[in-house]
């Protein structure tokens, strides 16, 4: 049995990360968590004013996956150093392959669209505004990831330019693509 992969998503909200996150989870058959998603129900099943425990949450359940053979894709903003670190630790502790992928939409006009135009697929979350979106913390990265630029890019290009960066062929990611390396910030 090949190692699995826990490919890591990050980006500010409204570039299209879920959207690259779920085809690539189809194309792959990974596993898929999204952070919104177990966030909201924490707030909906448990009343909980959610800080972290989304987070905690889904790195047990990608655990799991992971060491039971399965590739997991997580697909969260995931902006700061702390949590970027987490994640690894995870793949790292499971023996697997860890792949981080940033979406950014350096059209600002065309981010901003979005943002302002785009509906919930969740029951009850409250989207962010564009000024919200704006003073979010999103700190550099500080390790090797593939960098996906979805401005200008119909969200079909942008996929297939994340597949392409991934190697992704007969349904499989190529296991020389997935491997994670540190980047010396110094």
């Amino acid at each position: 049995m090949s190692r699995p992969s826990l490919y890591l998503f990050a980006g500010l909200p409204g570039v299209g990360k879920t959207t690259l996150a779920q085809a690539l989870a189809r194309a792959s058959g990974s596993a898929y968590l999204r952070i919104d998603t177990i966030e909201q129900a924490l707030r909906d099943l448990c009343h909980l004013k959610v800080e972290g425990e989304g987070y905690s949450l889904a790195y047990r359940v990608a655990s799991d996956n992971l060491r039971q053979g399965v590739s997991v894709i997580a697909d969260s903003c995931n902006p700061i150093a702390l949590t970027r670190k987490a994640w690894r630790q995870v793949a790292v502790n499971a023996q697997a392959n860890c792949v981080n992928i940033e979406v950014i939409c350096s059209d600002l006009t065309e981010h901003r669209r979005r943002v302002n135009n785009r509906t919930s697929t969740i029951k009850g979350l409250q989207l962010p505004t564009w000024e919200q979106v704006e003073q979010r913390t999103y700190q550099p990265w500080q390790a090797d990831r593939r960098v996906i630029d979805t401005a200008g890019k119909s969200a079909q290009e942008s996929i297939a330019e994340l597949l392409g960066l991934l190697a992704l062929g007969d349904d499989k990611i190529s296991p020389q693509s997935t491997e994670f390396r540190e980047i010396d910030p110094h």
